[in-house]
């Protein structure tokens, strides 16, 4: 597969591992610096969505998102993304993603606007529960980011994801270029979705990270099975 994430903010809180390890696949530990792992909360436009090298999927290939991720590294040493929760517009997206990758896909009424550097990302839950899990992030985009500190390189460069198919835990392989990022400020965040995906009162804190980039081209690769 191959698509465009476009107008992303990356919002991340570090946590104890032991908080994040009991949500991991099978074969998997979270992945660590510096003693913690992150929690991500992180909405934005799915765009050019297509297979191989096929056209892009009209109307399907268009969409926006917001994930709950979470940082995860195999016994082969592969680091990646598996992800909590996956909001998205589009109904058939969700069932499809769901039997074909194993991936948390929901669907959602979403939206989002933006005015200058003031970001906004809307979302409510329609199908599966909780129904109307609902999210609302405003931002304030800032200057750019000329070198990524640790931490930033961590929560973006990601090359992967895990994920349980059929009972088998997969990595399936991601390849972009580096993000354009910029600082954020968050100025406003009413959510459910972290809490939902079993964190509690995170979004409740204060964040330890928080970015936004224009956007990525990206590749999936096949997947391969884990030896677990």
């Amino acid at each position: 597969m191959r698509q465009t994430w476009a107008d992303i903010t990356f919002v991340h809180w570090a946590v104890d591992p032991a908080l994040v390890a009991p949500h991991l696949p099978p074969g998997t530990r979270p992945d660590v610096l510096d003693g913690a792992t992150y929690v991500g909360l992180i909405p934005f436009r799915m765009e050019h969505a297509g297979f191989g090298v096929g056209p892009r999927v009209p109307w399907l290939g268009d969409f926006l998102e917001t994930n709950v991720r979470l940082y995860a590294v195999d016994d082969a040493g592969r680091h990646g993304v598996v992800f909590a929760s996956l909001e998205c517009q589009r109904l058939l997206v969700a069932l499809g993603a769901r039997a074909v990758t194993g991936t948390r896909y929901t669907w959602a009424r979403m939206r989002t606007s933006r005015e200058r550097d003031r970001v906004r990302y809307e979302t409510r839950r329609r199908w599966p529960g909780p129904r109307g899990a609902a999210s609302r992030m405003d931002v304030t985009v800032g200057a750019p980011v000329a070198e990524p500190s640790p931490v930033e390189q961590f929560v973006t460069a990601r090359f992967g994801l895990h994920s349980v198919v059929a009972g088998r835990t997969l990595w399936i392989p991601n390849t972009h270029e580096p993000w354009p990022l910029r600082r954020a400020t968050l100025d406003r965040l009413d959510d459910d979705l972290v809490a939902a995906a079993g964190f509690g009162d995170l979004a409740g804190t204060p964040p330890d990270s928080v970015l936004h980039s224009a956007g990525t081209y990206t590749e999936f690769g096949l997947p391969a099975r884990l030896r677990t």
